[in-house]
């Protein structure tokens, strides 16, 4: 049977568990790193670029929110939006909901 591995290899020491712990740091960090640069900057980001979304909304502005609705601003208070989307059918939403400000003329033209 010498297609087998040997006795004497098969039963050499296994190297001590865990390594280096300098290894280990650095992948710890490396680990951090990729997080912070490809999901927690970014979300960030975003996160920032709404919060100016919803603050710069005024009143008269087109607009249109995360479940699709198009509506004009008629009322703007510190977290709601009171939009017109029919004449004379007003609703109100949060100011969270907001996904787009359009440009002028946009409703018309649709």
């Amino acid at each position: 049977m010498s297609f087998f591995i040997p006795a004497a290899q098969a039963q050499a020491a296994a190297p001590a568990p865990g390594g280096d712990p300098m290894i280990t740091i650095l992948m710890f960090g490396g680990l951090f790193v990729f997080m912070y640069l490809f999901i927690i900057r970014p979300q960030r980001k975003r996160q920032k670029e709404h919060q100016e979304l919803t603050g710069s909304v005024a009143k008269g502005d087109e607009v249109v929110m995360n479940s699709g609705l198009l509506g004009k601003v008629i009322q703007v208070d510190e977290n709601y939006l009171t939009l017109e989307v029919a004449k004379g059918t007003e609703l109100k939403f949060q100011k969270v909901a907001l996904h787009a400000v359009l440009p002028k003329g946009t409703i018309k033209q649709i």
